[in-house]
């Protein structure tokens, strides 16, 4: 067999399979915008103490993340609302914002994204890990988000779990000589928002 008809038949043999790469993996060559609904996403904190465990939530403002799948990288922000902490006492609450968040002087909690890692797929449930800052209180620290997600047509739920070392971080510990919490607080968030493939730039 000549040359020219092995490379002939070698490219034959390789059209269907490109053909089929490029109608089932359209998010390959472009990149990925996630808008979080805020009604549907849910941010809740525990904190530990030596009687009992104390439970509260903080409501999302808004949420974007873009991403590129193919490079792995991330931009974007999300924001919570550092003002909406409750949990469901209003004399905790009350020394919650005033002495421990100060959230009159800083409203706002932010992650900004980096990078991605892991496959996002098209549909069906994946795992992903992303990178970025976290921000409260007036600093900035690293955080990986490993991120448990299902995708159904454009509509993506995620869940993700992470402790925050808040007392390292420079937040005051709300302990007394009646109450002892931890100097953590773990944090679950279910997210809900609709994702969508756009041309790369």
């Amino acid at each position: 067999m000549t040359k020219r008809k092995l490379l002939r038949r070698n490219l034959f043999t390789l059209a269907p399979a490109l053909l089929a790469l490029s109608l089932t993996s359209p998010a390959v060559a472009q990149e990925t915008v996630l808008e979080l609904d805020p009604a549907q996403t849910q941010v809740n904190f525990t904190l530990g103490d030596v009687l009992h465990t104390v439970h509260g939530t903080f409501k999302l403002k808004h949420g974007t993340v873009k991403f590129d799948p193919a490079s792995g990288h991330a931009e974007g922000l999300v924001v919570v609302d550092a003002t909406s902490g409750d949990s469901g006492s209003h004399a905790r609450d009350h020394k919650m914002h005033k002495d421990i968040l100060e959230s009159a002087q800083y409203p706002e909690i932010t992650f900004t994204p980096e990078k991605l890692q892991g496959q996002v797929l098209p549909q069906g449930d994946f795992k992903v890990q992303i990178l970025g800052r976290f921000t409260m209180h007036g600093g900035g620290h690293p955080l990986t988000l490993v991120v448990q997600a299902h995708l159904a047509g454009e509509q993506l739920t995620a869940d993700t779990q992470f402790t925050i070392p808040y007392v390292s971080w420079g937040l005051k510990n709300p302990s007394t000589l009646s109450l002892r919490v931890n100097d953590t607080v773990d944090i679950a968030i279910h997210a809900a928002g609709q994702i969508k493939f756009a041309a790369a730039h």
